[in-house]
């Protein structure tokens, strides 16, 4: 297993249509491949406005979909994992998910993460949105094995459940990776230390995605895509511009902190039932 591997997170401007978010995306995790990205990551609803009005027009088959055998054909091109983001799901009954896909260098879908978390929020006079007026909630846990290790993956308000991030620890997961597209409103303040938080609790690396901020938009995406490391320590981060965030995760890290500091070995949970 290789304990150093190139991130790049692609935090692209997401636009009122299918086919121009797609191609920024392509764009984008080329130019990642190129800089020698081992794996590469989109943020939520990648490929569609953060609406309630638009996830319906938008929602996709999967695998059948185009953005899926977008995403399959570009993580084979260039030999790279892809975690694309998430995208709305249509399922055959009708309802429609918040679903991440993870392709492997040859273009295999080896995961599939329906968020399982809705984002029902009414801060007065600052937002008011509930994703459950059209998506439903997913029931998984959700790992993956890579040639780097186990990951974990999560999707924006799953991030917010510590339960959620200590599970996919316990199943050995190393990298957890949360797609995202925390706001304006909660960004600031939020964002930053949940990510933070979730990788100092649990000693792994977390990588947040979020789309670039757009003035134009219905919902202000917060943008500042960043990762902590397992001492709890932000390694790279962006701001709410379009960019391509690059970075190297070292797994010799985690063993080392967890010597020093053996937070997981200490836990009693007979105590916290």
């Amino acid at each position: 297993m290789s304990q150093r591997f190139q991130v790049g997170i692609c935090q692209i401007k997401v636009v009122d249509d299918k086919a121009l978010n797609l191609a920024s995306a392509g764009r984008m995790v080329e130019e990642a491949a190129r800089k020698g990205c081992r794996l590469a990551v989109l943020p939520e609803m990648f490929n569609c406005p953060y609406s309630n009005h638009h996830f319906p027009h938008y929602a996709e088959n999967i695998p059948a979909g185009q953005t899926a055998a977008m995403l399959a054909d570009l993580a084979a091109q260039h030999r790279i994992y892809l975690v694309g983001g998430s995208i709305p799901e249509r399922d055959q009954q009708g309802r429609i998910f918040n679903t991440s896909l993870v392709f492997d260098p040859s273009g295999m879908l080896i995961a599939k993460h329906r968020k399982l978390h809705l984002f029902d929020i009414d801060i007065p006079d600052r937002i008011v949105f509930k994703e459950s007026n059209t998506l439903s909630p997913g029931n998984k846990v959700t790992t993956f094995p890579t040639d780097f290790g186990l990951m974990g993956l999560g999707i924006c308000y799953d991030l917010r459940f510590p339960e959620l991030t200590r599970l996919m620890t316990m199943q050995g997961a190393t990298t957890i990776i949360y797609p995202a597209a925390f706001n304006t409103v909660t960004g600031p303040d939020h964002w930053q230390l949940l990510l933070r938080s979730r990788a100092l609790d649990n000693q792994v690396y977390v990588i947040g995605a979020g789309p670039a901020y757009n003035g134009e938009a219905t919902y202000h995406a917060y943008g500042h895509s960043m990762a902590a490391d397992p001492w709890g320590r932000v390694i790279a981060e962006t701001g709410s511009e379009e960019a391509l965030l690059s970075f190297e995760i070292d797994l010799d890290v985690i063993t080392r902190i967890r010597e020093e500091l053996p937070l997981l070995k200490h836990r009693r949970p007979e105590l916290y039932k």
